[in-house]
């Protein structure tokens, strides 16, 4: 079944594709000569409805739970007769049919349908494969059919937070210049890593930026070379998505001790 269809068989499998409409004809319906008025703003009522329902939006770190509402009160006596199916993107999460609720394999042992909570999605020790948009679809039987009740999407973004940079001294190029090398691990989406002095940005080498194909975590780090004569306070600035860490440098010149002429000097 596909958005715009009003009923499915019994048996058949649901898989639904959820957009919000731009423009007429809307919903897969070509509006034809002779169709009512009250019809027409039927549909326009309900492409707006689900333009509504699409746009919302939940935000969560990796590891934690996070629970997805499908916005719909059922009874228990209508559990039993209805079914109900929550998707991510186009791929099922889990099931209720007959009153048998099915998880499928990668969310096996780590989701739970909270049914008094409007058929709530509770998803735990969240990955970032998680991260989509979720479709709950509630059908309810009506002359053979299973004819759709209700429909809701929400989509679920997911971040994982970079350790506090670590900056290490890698030695001295030369006789005045020192380099240092700033990196941290563990992070999602993407980041910017750049080093900054007197709230100013320094030009250094691109840094370099790599991801764990399983974990999809990110891990970047960068060098600088800096002229030790002088003294200077340095931060580490990385950023992701609207969050950031840092970590700051201080180095000091050495002072120069001039020889003290001995006492017994005329």
């Amino acid at each position: 079944m596909v958005l715009g269809d009003t009923a499915a068989p019994f048996g058949s499998t649901l898989l639904v594709s959820l957009s919000c409409p731009k423009h007429l004809p809307i919903m897969g319906h070509t509006l034809r000569q002779g169709t009512s008025v009250l019809t027409f703003f039927r549909l326009l009522v309900l492409a707006g409805l689900l333009c509504f329902i699409a746009g919302r939006q939940v935000t969560k770190g990796v590891r934690e739970v996070v629970t997805l509402s499908c916005e719909y009160n059922i009874s228990v006596n209508e559990l039993d007769r209805a079914r109900v199916y929550w998707q991510k993107d186009k791929q099922m999460v889990l099931s209720i049919v007959a009153g048998t609720v099915k998880v499928w394999d990668e969310y096996k042992n780590r989701t739970i349908l909270d049914i008094p909570n409007k058929l709530s999605l509770v998803i735990l020790t969240l990955r970032l494969s998680d991260r989509g948009t979720y479709t709950c679809v509630v059908q309810q039987p009506e002359k053979g059919m299973f004819k759709l009740q209700h429909l809701s999407s929400v989509t679920l973004s997911l971040t994982a937070d970079f350790l506090t940079p670590s900056i290490t001294d890698l030695g001295n190029i030369s006789t005045d210049t020192k380099r240092i090398l700033c990196s941290t691990s563990g992070g999602f989406p993407k980041p910017h890593l750049s080093w900054l002095e007197d709230g100013k940005e320094i030009n250094t080498d691109y840094p370099a930026v790599s991801q764990d194909p399983q974990t999809e975590l990110f891990t970047v780090s960068s060098e600088l070379h800096f002229n030790m004569t002088s003294n200077h306070s340095f931060q580490c600035l990385v950023k992701y998505g609207n969050t950031e860490v840092s970590e700051t440098f201080t180095w000091q010149k050495r002072k120069q001790h001039c020889p003290r002429d001995p006492p017994w000097r005329i």
